[in-house]
């Protein structure tokens, strides 16, 4: 056990050796600091450290292994179980780390860990070139690529892992790796889908790609069954070009849907067109003529203006999520009664249909491991309080039964705390081969505050 001595030691060493921010509780931005997505109501770390280079979060690395203090790593605080934080342990706050290398002409970008999804994509969109970094402009970039990176352009240029060249990491020893295909090829392989068990990363090189013209936006449907699932299956037979993403929820008091939805289940979808605008309205009809629209906010933009804005919510919530093939007419209705009665503020029951750029890349060539999923889901229930969350769970874990096809298979970006584990986010043969580099580089598993992969026994 550590002393309260040895803490204070450990934080005075921080303070002297760090060039960056170190927080504390006496210190009047503590409060703020310590907060993340998933835990609104907070953790009470020991210290948050804000790193401001790639020095400084060596120097936290070394001092939460040698003090045996828990270590968390926050990026952009979306975490959907709450990992960015941890009650008194260190945080490691990387969003400092805001470097940006665009060389348009090799068409790659030098990204600083602690860029948000807006901030990378509006530098790189000015010359036409976008990496797909989910579909929300808050979102910091490490979490979401290390994790895989679904997003509005992943049906046309593949994950965001897709578009990872390089990366430089942290490991626990504290130091610092270059890694590629060509160097150190195992830990760049784990890093591409297996979170952050393996290091902290500093900076990555991504591919940009051409999204000179692109049509999207919100488009508001109505809630029925057979709305809902001709959706899904105009969003499977839509050109790879077309990526969408459907939301079960109750309207909210938004100006632009009439206020006699407000409160009711709609379809909140939104869709993207990557490609010439004039070849985007034939390819989105299908959509649109499921059911006259309660809202079309549908229109050609610049990719950085279709990605939706999003503040950490001040609630507690529960999430859930899984991969399913398939969804019953039956089922659909079940799933738009339960978003419009159960307990709490908000229920959302969020689906991602997969396929196109996706499902490029070879089973086992990246840790992402589901390539041939159809759907992901994504479903989260808010609580006015923590005394509300044991009825958000059991809203949360009956909604995922009707999407269940027999296995837990999930996306690790998206499990929160709850009976999925980190094991069933990928097949077995890539959790033994993120078990064994895990071994190599990881071995006291001094990176366990996240949905933990064990080293492999020596």
């Amino acid at each position: 056990m550590t002393s309260r001595q040895q803490l204070d030691q450990l934080i005075d060493r921080l303070r002297r050796d760090v060039h960056g921010v170190v927080i504390t509780a006496t210190d009047p931005d503590y409060a703020e600091a310590r907060l993340v997505e998933a835990r609104p109501g907070g953790a009470h770390p020991l210290a948050i450290v804000r790193a401001r280079d790639t020095a400084d979060v060596q120097t936290v690395v070394n001092a939460a292994r040698e003090s045996g203090v828990v270590l968390a790593v926050r990026g952009g605080g979306h975490s959907a179980a709450g990992h960015g934080t941890v009650d008194d342990g260190l945080v490691l706050d990387t969003s400092g780390l805001k470097g940006l290398d665009i060389d348009v002409q090799a068409r790659t970008v030098r990204a600083g860990a602690g860029l948000t999804a807006g901030e990378c994509v509006r530098a790189t969109s000015q010359h036409g070139l976008a990496t797909g970094f989910g579909d929300t402009a808050a979102v910091g970039i490490s979490g979401i690529t290390l994790g895989g990176g679904l997003g509005l352009l992943s049906r046309r240029y593949g994950m965001t892992i897709d578009a990872l060249l390089a990366a430089e990491v942290v490991t626990a020893d504290g130091q610092v790796w270059e890694v590629d295909a060509e160097h150190e090829p195992d830990l760049f392989w784990a890093l591409r889908g297996g979170g952050g068990n393996f290091g902290v990363v500093t900076a990555m090189t991504f591919r940009l790609d051409d999204v000179g013209e692109t049509t999207g936006g919100v488009l508001v449907l109505p809630a029925t069954p057979e709305v809902l699932t001709g959706f899904l299956a105009a969003a499977e037979e839509a050109p790879r070009e077309v990526t969408t993403i459907v939301t079960i929820m109750p309207c909210p008091p938004v100006p632009f849907v009439a206020a006699e939805h407000h409160g009711t289940p709609v379809l909140f979808t939104t869709l993207v067109h990557v490609g010439p605008a004039e070849a985007a309205p034939e390819a989105l009809a299908p959509f649109r003529t499921l059911a006259p629209p309660l809202a079309d906010l549908i229109r050609t933009a610049p990719y950085a203006d279709l990605l939706a804005w999003e503040e950490i919510p001040s609630l507690p919530f529960v999430s859930r999520s899984n991969f399913f093939e398939q969804l019953r007419l039956e089922d659909a209705g079940e799933l738009i009664d339960a978003a419009g009665a159960g307990p709490g503020p908000m229920r959302l029951i969020q689906l991602r249909v997969l396929g196109g750029a996706v499902g490029d890349v070879a089973e086992g060539a990246t840790a992402f491991g589901f390539r041939d999923r159809r759907i992901v889901s994504y479903l989260a229930c808010m609580a006015h309080d923590p005394a509300g969350l044991d009825e958000a769970t059991t809203w949360a874990d009956r909604a995922l039964d009707l999407l269940d096809d027999g296995d837990r298979a999930a996306y690790v970006n998206f499990v929160g705390d709850g009976p999925v584990g980190a094991q069933d986010c990928y097949p077995p043969a890539t959790w033994e081969r993120l078990r064994e580099v895990k071994a190599a580089h990881d071995p006291g598993n001094l990176f366990r505050h996240n949905h933990t992969i064990p080293p492999a026994a020596s």
